[in-house]
Parts: C-alpha cells; sequence; structure tokens
C-alpha cells in the first residue's frame, strides 16, 4: 500500500513528536491555570515562562517582549491596530505591500474604514519589493510600516534588515508577518530593527491555535481584547498552556537544527526543481530563484490547471496556486502582482518541503508529474 506524501509545509506542518512530548503532562497531571497562585498554577506559569524564554531565544528577543496569541492571524491583527490605535496622535498612514498575507491587507482595510490612509507597494516580477521604494513612499505622517519576511505563495525573502534600519532612522514602527520566515530562516529582531512580529507554532511543527507576537521594549500597542489583563494587558484570556509549551519547544528545536534543516530542504528542493523542469516543457518557476524560502517550489504548468493537477497527484498533497478565497472563485493576489495572466495563475501549483520530506517522496513525486505530463 501507498504512503501518501505530504508537500504542503507552508499550509501546515505535522506536530514534531518531541514537540508532542512536551505537550502530553498539560494535558493531563499538569492542568493547572497559569494565572493561578496555587502550586497547580505555578506549575502552569513556571511551563509558560520557559516557553517564553525559548520563543525568545530563538528571536534574539527579550522574554519580555514576547505575548502569546492564538496564532498568526490574531499576531498581525494586535500588531497592526494596536499600533495605530497608540499612534494615532501621531500620524495616520500605514505602508504595506499587495502581496502580504490576508491578514495584514483585511486588517489594513479595515483601518482604512477607520479613517487611516495605506500605501499598498507593488513587487516586480519576482515578487521582490525595493526598499527604496518604500523610502519613497514614507510622508511625515507615516506611523508604520507592515511587510512580510518571507512569502507564503511563492517564498520570496524580503530585504527585512534594510526595511527595518530605514524605519528606525524615521522613528516608523516596522511590523512583520513572520509567519513563514521564523524557524524556517534566521530571524533576528535585534539585527533586523523590527519592532513588531508575529508568528504562529503551526507552521514550524508545533501545535495549532498558539502564536506569539513580538513587541519590542519601549512600543506601545493598544490591546484589542479586555478582561483579566493577561500578557502584561496586551491580550486577556485563558492562556493555552499545552499550546504555549509546544510552541515553545518547537523553537528550541528550531534555534539548535535550523541551519542544518534548512540546507537538506533546500537541496531537496532544488532536486525537484531541477528533475522537473529539465523533464517537462512550459514549466515555469514563480518567485526569486535567489532569495526564496528553502522548502518552497512553486511552479506554473502551461495547458494544465493547477487545480486538476493538485487532485490528479496520486496522494501527493500540494495547493494549488489558484486556490479560491471563500466561495467566490477568485485568482491568488500574490500571482496577480506578479503579472502572471489567469492561464498562468491557474496552472499553478506550490510544493511546500520540510522536516519529514524525503529523498523518495521528491522521486515518487517527479515520477507522477512526468506521468500526467505524457
Amino acid at each position: 500500500m501507498k504512503l501518501p506524501i505530504y508537500m504542503d509545509y507552508h499550509a501546515t506542518t505535522p506536530v514534531d513528536p518531541r514537540v508532542l512530548e512536551a505537550m502530553l503532562p498539560f494535558f493531563g497531571e499538569k492542568f493547572g491555570n497559569a494565572a493561578s497562585t496555587h502550586g497547580f498554577g505555578n506549575e502552569a506559569r513556571a511551563a509558560v515562562e520557559k516557553a517564553r524564554a525559548q520563543v525568545a531565544a530563538l528571536l534574539n528577543a527579550s522574554a519580555n517582549e514576547i505575548a502569546f496569541t492564538s496564532g498568526g492571524t490574531e499576531g498581525d491583527n494586535l500588531a497592526l491596530k494596536g499600533a495605530a490605535a497608540a499612534r494615532r496622535e501621531r500620524g495616520d498612514h500605514i505602508i504595506t505591500c499587495i502581496t502580504e498575507h490576508k491578514a495584514v491587507l483585511d486588517s489594513c482595510r479595515s483601518l482604512e474604514s477607520s479613517g487611516f490612509r495605506v500605501t499598498y507597494l507593488p513587487v516586480d516580477q519576482r515578487g521582490r519589493l525595493r526598499p527604496a521604494d518604500i523610502e519613497a513612499a514614507m510622508e511625515q505622517k507615516t506611523i508604520m510600516v507592515s511587510l512580510m519576511a518571507a512569502n507564503n505563495e511563492i517564498g520570496t525573502i524580503h530585504p527585512v534588515a534594510e526595511i527595518g534600519r530605514i524605519c528606525r532612522q524615521r522613528d516608523i514602527l516596522f511590523h512583520s508577518d513572520a509567519t513563514q520566515a521564523v524557524a524556517r530562516i534566521p530571524f533576528d529582531v535585534r539585527a533586523m530593527q523590527v519592532d513588531l512580529a508575529a508568528f504562529t507554532a503551526h507552521k514550524f511543527y508545533g501545535p495549532k491555535g498558539a502564536g506569539a507576537l513580538y513587541v519590542r521594549r519601549g512600543v506601545t500597542i493598544r490591546s484589542e481584547m479586555d478582561g483579566g489583563g493577561h500578557e502584561r494587558g496586551l491580550r486577556s484570556g485563558t492562556l493555552n498552556v499545552p499550546g504555549i509549551v509546544g510552541l515553545g519547544m518547537a523553537c528550541e528545536l528550531a534555534r539548535l537544527e535550523l541551519e542544518e534543516e534548512a540546507r537538506r530542504i533546500g537541496t531537496l528542493r532544488d532536486r525537484l526543481q531541477q528533475a522537473i523542469v529539465s523533464k517537462l516543457d512550459n514549466v515555469t518557476v514563480n518567485g526569486d530563484l535567489e532569495a526564496r524560502l528553502p522548502g518552497n517550489l512553486n511552479l506554473s504548468f502551461k495547458g494544465l490547471t493547477g487545480g486538476t493537477l493538485a487532485l490528479a497527484l496520486d496522494d501527493i498533497a500540494v495547493s494549488a496556486g489558484s486556490a479560491c478565497n471563500s466561495q467566490a472563485r477568485s485568482f491568488s493576489h500574490v500571482l496577480k502582482a506578479l503579472g502572471l495572466d489567469e492561464d498562468r495563475a491557474e496552472s499553478t501549483v506550490r510544493f511546500g518541503l520540510g522536516r519529514f520530506t524525503t529523498e523518495a517522496e521528491v522521486v515518487e513525486a517527479v515520477t507522477q508529474l512526468r506521468a500526467l505530463a505524457v
């Protein structure tokens, strides 16, 4: 019996067994509420603070700069809306990019409805953003720049450190949706001069429902959720102790293994790309070939729709680049931003390789793709 092959690591990842092992006690005998003051609560709180330190260590941050959330979407909302509210008296202008995740784009649309002005910067055909364009868009009332570290569809990595330098020189807050970057590539908030960064555990072998927001010391944001004043007043609500423990362990593993893992995954991605592009006609790679996440491979297959191709692959989980948003059919806003026409956008498939991808699985994926193209 053929085992299914998972190549959609940008969507989500399996929980690493080592992460699960760390979490399990907090579903059972260590079930206390981290806000309680008795022994059960103290035990849970100690586990939360250990995880906070593990998250901070991965980012080169301080533990008191980490606030736990339910994931990347909540973190992006809290960062954008909370920072905009806190800086309203200083200005009303925000800069972002048209290829951002919907968690950022929809938050910006919401802020526009509240009277803020948002500039949406374009990208080139590889999904790259020029720091000079950000600088040119800045004005006296610009209060924040929000740009993802790495794109979730095409894997293009933005020059975060250069953007951070520009923003810091002008005392403009820099928020980064780091959901696809954290634990996949080095993400040092000090070196990159990032003020706010959101990410989630389930993108790097941790549990769903657990994430974090980095808030640089001295940066003020307004809470979006009232009740209890948890997480230094930034995010009220009973803490998800098992999830937070899992997030912490996932960060610890990434801190120790990221460099070697990225090299191995990048090698497998390159083999997959070479085998497909060299043997099949009319296949193009989308995104930047150099500044790209190690496990990302976004391909357009002329003459084949991405959805049909994704379904035809026998027990290989990939993502169609033309996946619909809600019930209304709409093509990827990222692929549109690259200048792809509808035919090419429809023929796009995203392969996402990760920690548990094997060489044998890459060989099988190539075999199936070649058979489909005959």
